[in-house]
């Protein structure tokens, strides 16, 4: 289960990341609808994936300490 939660935090993170990273990049240069969905709309998604991936590290590493 730690190890599911360990590599499932460090996925949601990147995909985080990379959605975040691209939604900015959309909007600077202009786009401001993305596949039907407005920029900041993908930006907030980004983000949420970010914070689900920082709860998942978190959640392996306070397991680790308990043993």
């Amino acid at each position: 289960m730690d190890q599911l939660m360990l590599n499932g935090g460090r996925i949601l993170g990147l995909v985080g990341l990379l959605l975040a990273a691209f939604a900015v990049v959309a909007r600077l240069m202009g786009h401001y609808v993305i596949a039907g969905f407005q920029s900041a709309t993908l930006l907030m998604a980004g983000m949420a994936a970010l914070l689900a991936g920082c709860f998942g590290l978190l959640w392996a590493l306070t397991a680790q300490r308990r043993g």
